[in-house]
């Protein structure tokens, strides 16, 4: 596995927790919008990490020996232990580094699960590609037209929604980044990569422009998704 030591200072933190702060440890793959939305909450929260890249579908990932499910991303924490599944691990940092910056609003119910019911379209759009893609990646006369008709209607059902929630607001809750802003910003950069083509961008240009703004945040412009080359038959 590649690994790229997180630049945020330990410094950075509040006294308290800094005083038992080790290093966690990321597997990432460098497309995948799961992975992604883990790297920029532990930037925003400020809380460093080391990057371990991976392929999750080379015969020679390490993956398993972290998680049973063999998927990206994990966190492997200072005691060993892992937690895995993106919105599991996000919910995992969220509960325990209380004393930085919070992605759900506190005191707020409403906007907390509006948050996560973004979080789940944004997902679901995620899942929906994922699926395009290794359908795209079979042989000739092997795809499934029905199959892929079906995820594509999910990507769009799921662009209109988000589209709809973001209007004209720079921020999807209370005019403040947070949960729901990390998962579409991270869905929406993942099209860029892995679909280009899709005319989303001219279909809801307010969507474009807020993605385009959240590209200037640190957070995402050091968490830019690259595609990675697989090496194994995986269809």
């Amino acid at each position: 596995m590649a690994s790229v030591r997180n630049a945020l200072p330990l410094l950075s933190l509040p006294q308290a927790h800094r005083r038992s702060q080790k290093m966690l440890k990321l597997i990432s793959a460098t497309p995948s919008p799961y992975a992604r939305k883990v790297r920029i909450a532990l930037i925003e929260k400020r809380i460093p990490f080391e990057l371990l890249t991976e392929v999750p579908w080379d015969s020679t990932t390490q993956t398993p020996q972290y998680n049973p499910l063999e998927k990206l991303p994990v966190l492997v924490l200072d005691n060993g232990k892992s937690v895995y599944e993106s919105h599991y691990i996000l919910e995992f940092i969220e509960a325990k580094y209380t004393n930085v910056m919070q992605l759900l609003p506190r005191n707020d119910v409403d906007g907390a699960l509006f948050a996560k019911q973004v979080e789940v379209v944004a997902d679901g759009i995620c899942d929906a590609l994922v699926l395009l893609f290794f359908e795209k990646q079979k042989e000739d006369g092997k795809r499934s037209e029905e199959w892929m008709a079906r995820q594509r209607r999910k990507v769009d059902g799921g662009l209109k929604a988000l589209a709809a929630w973001i209007g004209d607001k720079k921020f999807f809750v209370n005019d403040t980044f947070g949960l729901a802003d990390i998962a579409a910003g991270s869905v929406l950069g993942y099209l860029k990569v892995r679909f280009p083509e899709h005319s989303w961008r001219e279909t809801y240009p307010h969507l474009a422009r807020y993605s385009e703004d959240l590209e200037e945040r640190q957070s995402f412009k050091d968490t830019v998704p690259r595609p990675q080359t697989i090496s194994d038959k995986i269809v």
